[in-house]
């Protein structure tokens, strides 16, 4: 039995805004699994981009996302709700919650931290990636369907293979229709094609699914820029569930680290 794909809007951009917070998706926001259902990737990016313009405050700065996938994400519209879940001075716990046809299909939770300057003690030990022109320019929708895919410019690190690969990212369309959103939201949005840049299997029929229900984020500097480095590992258990494990960097250098959960299983 075929299914109806949504009603998708047009452009060159991730979202239309239709005010209210509530959205529709284009196809750039299609996902790999499934053509009906948006990618996780641009998705988060839009409960970021909310979480961000949730009760703002100059003197905190978001330093872990984490991310519930409670069910297919679909494609067309949807609403975005946020709330505060734990107020504090100093530190501060907010929620978005992405529903479609009456359903949560994610729930995001950020927090929000205190900042001071701690630059005389400031130490990273992740380390860096080659700089984007030092990588070769990689076709990732040779391996992956859909518009999300599509819609990157991907180039790859010198040593890459099945498990482990080092993988630049970036798009050049913008979250929402109004191209107003802050580098980590758009950075954010694309932390997600980690589980996809070095897959232990090829993906399809006659091999394994391995879809992630859940993305983790945890960030010891703010990011900026249009460059996202994901320095990634995979590791499949032998009962059924997978992790995978990304350093992040934008041009600057590492600036935190991400985690997927897997559901591992014959497709």
């Amino acid at each position: 039995m075929s299914i109806e794909l949504p009603d998708l809007a047009e452009g060159d951009f991730y979202y239309e805004s239709l005010g209210n917070g509530r959205f529709r998706s284009t196809i750039h926001a299609q996902g790999a699994w499934n053509p009906h259902e948006q990618h996780m990737a641009p998705a988060s990016g839009i409960l970021a981009d909310a979480l961000l313009r949730h009760e703002p405050r100059d003197d905190v700065r978001m330093a872990r996302l984490s991310y519930e996938i409670l069910g297919l994400i679909p494609g067309g519209e949807f609403d975005i709700t946020t709330a505060t879940v734990r107020p504090g001075r100093t530190i501060e716990l907010i929620q978005a919650e992405l529903s479609a046809a009456g359903r949560v299909a994610i729930r995001a939770t950020a927090w929000r931290m205190a900042t001071s300057d701690t630059s005389a003690v400031a130490a990273i030990e992740d380390v860096e990636m080659p700089a984007p022109d030092e990588c070769k320019p990689w076709d990732g929708a040779s391996v992956w369907p859909g518009g999300y895919i599509r819609s990157l410019e991907m180039r790859i690190a010198e040593g890459h293979r099945a498990g482990s690969g080092k993988v630049w990212i970036r798009t050049e369309h913008p979250l929402t229709d109004a191209a107003d959103s802050r580098d980590l939201a758009r950075l954010v949005g694309l932390v997600d094609t980690a589980n996809g840049i070095a897959a232990r299997v090829s993906p399809g029929k006659n091999s394994y699914i391995f879809p992630n229900l859940d993305l983790q984020i945890h960030m010891y500097r703010e990011p900026a820029g249009e460059w996202l480095g994901l320095d990634n590992m995979v590791s499949f258990g032998n009962d059924g569930i997978g992790l995978t494990s990304t350093v992040l960097h934008d041009i600057s250098g590492p600036f935190g680290r991400a985690e997927q959960i897997l559901t591992l299983r014959k497709s």
